[in-house]
């Protein structure tokens, strides 16, 4: 259903998204001050330390914003961080009303709306909202879940092997498939392997063939040394070793860091770790026609059945690549 503010919300959801809103810590959030004449002031968070989209709204208006309506993508907050609460200094402003889309899901910034509620202002939310979210949809797992969203990629034979006892070194996919892989990488904020996988395999852990502004983080699971040569120390990406066997708590540190999506890529003992503690939101798995016979099984130590809700199957050259999300452990057709 239709509001009247939808079509200020939407220059606030295009002002969220600026190429100078970057992802990380904190939310992407645009806000535009709307006064008797229209727009008077418009503005949107540049990142951790800077100012907050109300306030960069304020600091831009043309005229004083007493009695106008502050259109904000996210629920001012409440709480004082590295700026005080947007809620106070909307109170301050003297606006009327504040239209916001989506509710902050954070114990720490919510309430703001109740704070200007109790300020005598008017407050409409859920304008634009699903819009909102999908905007936020990453920070908001992280909020909701104190950790990224993890997708597992993984590449095996048909008989679930990732590794062959033979000598030489096997192929598992197409050049295709390992195009389509890149994509995956494009679009998460940081790459992770185990240090075995490391050792074994040496992947170089970027993006390429694809346009992409900014690579993922590059993350190493494990307690081996990095070697000298590795190809992960090549280039300007940021590589970060993480000696914390916990997943969990490996996942809370790259969650301080701002990242949001992880692509987890192995090896087999990293998945089957991630897979039993219950820390994997979707699974990308190659299938390439080959028999292995004796070899490395693709989740080596996964002690318990997964089920997995299968959202697409496609055929890409010739491997099967199938992706799917986690179901309720036990669960059965």
């Amino acid at each position: 259903m239709s509001s009247p503010f939808d079509s200020y919300m939407s220059r606030a959801l295009h002002l969220a998204v600026s190429d100078d809103a970057p992802r990380g810590v904190n939310p992407r959030v645009g806000c535009v001050l709307v006064g008797d004449s229209g727009l008077i002031g418009e503005g949107h968070h540049r990142g951790a330390g800077t100012a907050h989209a109300e306030i960069d709204a304020l600091m831009s208006c043309t005229v004083s914003p007493r009695g106008a309506t502050a259109i904000v993508t996210l629920e001012p907050c409440a709480h004082t961080g590295r700026t005080g609460p947007c809620a106070d200094a909307l109170i301050d402003a003297g606006v009327a009303r504040v239209v916001y889309a989506q509710s902050d899901p954070t114990v720490q910034a919510s309430g703001g709306a109740q704070r200007l509620r109790d300020a005598g202002i008017e407050v409409i939310s859920g304008v634009l909202q699903e819009h909102a979210e999908a905007v936020n949809a990453d920070w908001t797992f992280m909020k909701t879940h104190g950790r990224p969203h993890v997708s597992l990629k993984l590449a095996g034979s048909l008989d679930g092997k990732v590794d062959s006892r033979a000598a030489e070194r096997l192929l598992l996919t197409g050049s295709q498939s390992q195009a389509l892989v890149h994509q995956l990488r494009s679009g998460v904020d940081a790459i992770a392997v185990g240090s075995g996988t490391l050792i074994a395999d040496d992947p170089e852990l970027t993006v390429r063939g694809i346009e992409s502004a900014n690579q993922p983080l590059r993350v190493i699971l494990g307690t081996t040394a990095v070697p000298e040569e590795a190809k992960v120390l090549r280039g300007n990406t940021d590589l970060l070793v993480i000696s914390e066997r916990n997943p969990r708590g490996a996942l809370a540190e790259l969650a301080s860091r701002g990242v949001q999506r992880l692509l987890l890529e192995g090896g087999p003992t990293v998945a089957a770790a991630y897979l039993e503690a219950g820390l994997v939101d979707e699974v990308h798995w190659f299938v390439s026609p080959i028999l292995v016979g004796q070899g490395v099984s693709a989740l080596n130590g996964l002690g318990s059945q997964q089920a997995l809700d299968v959202t697409s199957v496609d055929v890409v050259g010739e491997d099967v690549y199938i992706v799917g999300v986690p179901a309720p452990r036990g669960s059965q057709e």
